[in-house]
């Protein structure tokens, strides 16, 4: 069974595609067949419709918030992605998208107009402060570009007035976590330091 949408903690999760332009070596799908109980490899990616009929069902009210994130990265399906998210904000919905960054290499456009007015937050994987550093840990299809079309994405959907933050997993060295702390200072956005695991 394909599990589009999922819960975990208190917030409900959409899980558009397992394609992913990163091979980060800490990725948690690299050990991990199932989170919560929820198996996210996908047989087939899912139309809008499908998605949007799986959320009829839910009481959207109960979730802080609506994000999406599953194995893969959101972007690669960004006209199902901003089709489902128009449909979360037309109920009421708070929704986020947890993402690479790389959403305008991928597309070959610029994609945060459109989800400026459907997205609320974006939540940015930094990763590391350092692109050659960057690109031996998440090993893009892009290469280095990848790292800094994802400070200029950052910077994008900041300016489109949609709340954004960069974040880091710590499993990074002190030393290199300052200086992401830096890094996200000097752009002028906020940095999370998330734990291995943590979605929150």
């Amino acid at each position: 069974m394909n599990n589009y949408i999922y819960e975990y903690g208190q917030k409900l999760y959409i899980n558009l595609t397992n394609r992913c332009s990163n091979r980060c070596s800490f990725c948690i799908r690299n050990n991990l067949d199932e989170l919560n109980g929820h198996n996210l490899w996908l047989s087939k990616e899912p139309e809008a419709q499908e998605v949007i009929s799986s959320l009829e069902k839910k009481d959207l009210s109960k979730y802080p918030e609506v994000v999406f994130c599953g194995y893969g990265e959101p972007t690669y399906r960004i006209e199902q992605l901003v089709e489902i998210a128009h449909y979360l904000k037309s109920r009421g919905a708070k929704v986020r998208l947890d993402t690479n960054g790389q959403g305008n290499l991928i597309n070959n456009y610029d994609i945060v107009p459109k989800l400026k007015g459907n997205i609320d937050k974006v939540s940015i994987s930094l990763n590391h402060y350092d692109a050659q550093e960057y690109d031996k840990i998440c090993l893009s299809v892009f290469g280095e570009q990848a790292f800094y079309a994802m400070l200029e994405f950052a910077k994008a959907c900041k300016n489109a007035g949609i709340e954004t933050r960069l974040t880091i997993v710590d499993v990074l060295k002190e030393e290199e976590i300052n200086k992401c702390k830096q890094l996200a200072q000097n752009i002028g956005i906020d940095l999370e330091i998330r734990s291995y695991i943590d979605k929150n």
